[in-house]
């Protein structure tokens, strides 16, 4: 009676060790719902690589709020990855975990704060790139310097650099924001990268030998392998209607003869509530705008398959139950028969999740 995340483990697994023997430096992340797993399973999970010798001893949240589901399974550094600021929770850190924490600094007058807070502070510097959301401009890097030195127990631990997802090679862009940081004269020459392709990170150390390259992976890492993950919903309830029948909470009517199925998952697992995908192709417009044309008349394709279908919401979903819409002539699944969902794992929040 659950939407639940089936997770083939073995292969799972293999797909993670795979890929953090490919990738020297790896920090996973862990950040939000935990891209469907949960953040303290893959902090777990994280802790697991190291015990098996992957090197992952740092772990990057997206925010201070989730430091405490992660600390107590995972025991290496934890890098924050919302820019640190002079108020909320920022400021309420268990002192506990003062050595284990990287904070990620976008401003200069943020980081002469914190070094009065905290003259011993682990921190990065995050240098802003094209996607302009946080980060020192080439100048403002070079301010820091001194006054970086002008605290001798601050511990610098490299340079942030967050890139876009859009296409095409971010090897030109790197290259120039790498060379702010030699410029700058900071003591570090590690830097934090995300989105870079293996080729990409491999051209890049091979550019800068002398430097550490620490590579973000969160999507790539927990859901690259998809074969391995299976989400279903559970189907409580089916009846049968025939046309003109009204049913749901807005009194709608059948617009044929058929079965009007009640499945597990709603708005409360992020279902039906579809967050904007970035496409800009004319494609992508147009289908959009035919989603459009669909809700406006009542039928809109759900991410519930039946026998390899995707079929209708009846209505719309439902805080933990969707209805559907299922014309005669298609099998009837049984009550309490699993049926396949296709999800957003960053937007869902499953009920259970299986790992085998």
């Amino acid at each position: 009676m659950s939407l639940t995340l089936s997770v083939d483990g073995a292969r799972w697994r293999a797909h993670l060790r795979a890929l953090a023997h490919a990738t020297p430096g790896l920090v996973p992340v862990a950040k939000g719902n935990g891209y469907g797993f949960t953040i303290g399973r893959l902090a777990r999970r994280t802790q697991w690589l190291l015990e098996q010798g992957f090197g992952t001893d740092t772990l990057a949240v997206g925010t201070y709020d989730e430091l405490p589901p992660v600390a107590k399974r995972f025991h290496g550094d934890l890098l924050v990855l919302t820019p640190w600021r002079p108020f909320g929770a920022a400021l309420e850190v268990d002192p506990a975990l003062d050595d284990r924490v990287i904070h990620t600094v976008s401003r200069a007058s943020d980081l002469e704060d914190l070094l009065e807070r905290q003259p011993d502070a682990r921190f990065v510097l995050e240098r802003v790139t094209s996607m302009l959301r946080h980060g020192l401009s080439a100048r403002e890097l070079w301010s820091t310097a001194p006054i970086v030195a002008g605290h001798r127990s601050a511990r610098l631990e490299g340079i942030a650099l967050h890139l876009p997802l859009a296409q095409g090679s971010h090897l030109g862009e790197v290259t120039r924001l790498v060379n702010d940081v030699v410029a700058a004269g900071l003591d570090t020459t590690t830097v934090w990268v995300s989105h870079l392709t293996p080729g990409e990170l491999a051209d890049l150390r091979a550019a800068y030998p002398d430097f550490t390259i620490r590579p973000r992976i969160g999507t790539d890492l927990w859901l690259g392998d998809r074969a391995a993950l299976r989400v279903t919903s559970t189907v409580l309830d089916a009846h049968p209607v025939e046309r003109g029948d009204v049913f749901g909470y807005r009194g709608r009517t059948a617009p044929k003869s058929g079965h009007i199925l009640v499945v597990s998952g709603g708005t409360a697992h992020g279902i039906g509530l579809e967050a904007p995908t970035g496409d800009s192709t004319i494609r992508a417009r147009a289908a959009t705008l035919a989603r459009g044309g669909l809700d406006a008349v009542g039928f809109v394709r759900s991410p519930f398959s039946i026998d390899g279908k995707q079929r209708l919401f009846a209505e719309p979903p439902h805080m933990q139950a969707s209805m559907l819409f299922l014309p005669h002539g298609p099998r009837v699944p049984e009550i309490g028969e699993e049926i396949d969902v296709r999800v957003r794992f960053t937007a869902t929040a499953f009920d259970r999740v299986r790992v085998d």
